[in-house]
């Protein structure tokens, strides 16, 4: 049986600029044929990914539970090797060959070509390997001249002692964190350690057309004599306003099975998942915008044997509100309506939970919680089934 946990969310954002193109302006998007507010589904997935942090810090998440994602795996691997009394040379000569044999070679400045996500139970793995076999880690023979990057890494990997290339083959396994788990990795120089992803996160668009915004903004030196006029330093920033329909989905099968069959924290993992999906925000100029505003419309959805479902189309036409009219109230009701045409024509087994800060009053969209926790609750006793 195939179970999917879906979760829909209307955030209203007050004029900001969330998350930036290469010119610094708010992203955007074609959508029904009129011009929407964006925000990339990377942007949200790294807001999740903080929001881990700190429930490590809060200590509902164990440290080993994360991941990091970073070029400096060498740094990390010395950092645990010193802890356990090696020298720092050593620990720095042994680490890099140990990655070597496992083909992930390094650059100037000691870090890896490209940023690897690893879980931290795995770099702690591999630390422990390093030292089981700190003995027989010996340095490669020099490469030849002229041969190709690619075969002097092949060349590192055969040279390095088998035993050591099968202990450090059987540490890369996700390391049962949550994040990897989630979003999934791709390792480009040891394709079969990949993992797929058990969770798929949306674009974030604005349920009704938007116009760029510019600010312009000045600054005055604090020591300029006051018979000096003018401004010392003026700009603009764009930004905007929107409502946006934010959408994500969570195979069920697919995270235990990535979390090695460990269902509690498969549990975890995906209350974790939920919580950050509604409560992190993008961070961009949010030193200047403030624009903290949370969703006031959630919906969590628990289906069985059916495929996943967004309701973005509900803003194939883009919403117009009266003046007397509350956006996210009326972008609610379209949601509601879209899921109820969508269920009648396709059917398929669901719980579905609302939470409603907006009152938008769409009781026939499903059970109506009070809190974000009754939320989570609700939803993750329908999974269990």
């Amino acid at each position: 049986m195939k179970t999917l946990i879906e979760i829909h969310a209307l955030q209203n954002f007050a004029p900001s600029n969330l998350n930036r193109d290469d010119t610094g302006a708010p992203k955007d998007a074609l959508f029904g044929g009129t011009r929407r507010a964006r925000v990339s589904s990377q942007c949200l997935k790294r807001a999740v990914r903080q929001h881990f942090k700190s429930l490590v810090e809060q200590k509902f998440l164990a440290t080993e539970d994360v991941a990091i994602r970073t070029k400096r795996v060498l740094n990390a691997l010395v950092a645990l090797l010193k802890e356990n009394g090696r020298d720092e040379v050593e620990a720095t000569e042994k680490s890099r060959m140990a990655l070597s044999a496992m083909e992930l070679s390094l650059k100037e400045g000691d870090k890896s070509e490209y940023l690897l996500f690893l879980g931290e139970r795995e770099i702690q793995e591999v630390g422990r390997v390093i030292g089981e076999k700190w003995d027989s880690i010996a340095a490669p023979g020099a490469p030849v001249e002229g041969k190709k990057t690619r075969k002097v890494k092949k060349d590192a990997a055969n040279q390095a002692d088998p035993e050591l290339k099968e202990a450090l083959g059987k540490v890369f396994n996700g390391g049962k964190a949550v994040d990897v788990a989630l979003f999934g990795r791709m390792l480009a120089d040891m394709p079969e350690k990949n993992l797929d992803a058990a969770c798929q996160v949306a674009h974030a668009i604005s349920t009704h057309s938007v116009e760029r915004e510019f600010d312009f903004y000045t600054a005055v030196d604090d020591l300029k004599p006051e018979d000096t006029a003018g401004a010392d330093m003026m700009g603009t920033v764009e930004f905007n306003s929107a409502c946006f329909y934010r959408y994500a989905l969570v195979d069920w099968e697919k995270l235990v099975r990535n979390l090695q069959d460990d269902t509690e924290l498969a549990e975890k993992g995906l209350r974790a998942f939920l919580e950050g999906f509604v409560v992190a925000e993008p961070t961009g100029k949010q030193n200047t915008f403030a624009a903290h505003n949370p969703p006031e419309f959630v919906v969590s959805s628990v289906r069985r044997n059916t495929q996943p479902r967004s309701l973005a189309n509900a803003f194939e036409t883009a919403v117009h509100v009266r003046k007397d009219e509350s956006l996210t109230r009326v972008s609610a009701g379209k949601l509601a309506q879209k899921a109820k045409t969508l269920q009648a024509a396709f059917g398929g087994e669901e719980a579905t939970f609302v939470l409603d800060p907006a009152g938008a009053n769409v009781e026939e969209f499903g059970k109506v919680v009070t809190s974000l926790d009754e939320l989570l609750n609700t939803t993750l006793s329908a999974v269990r089934g």
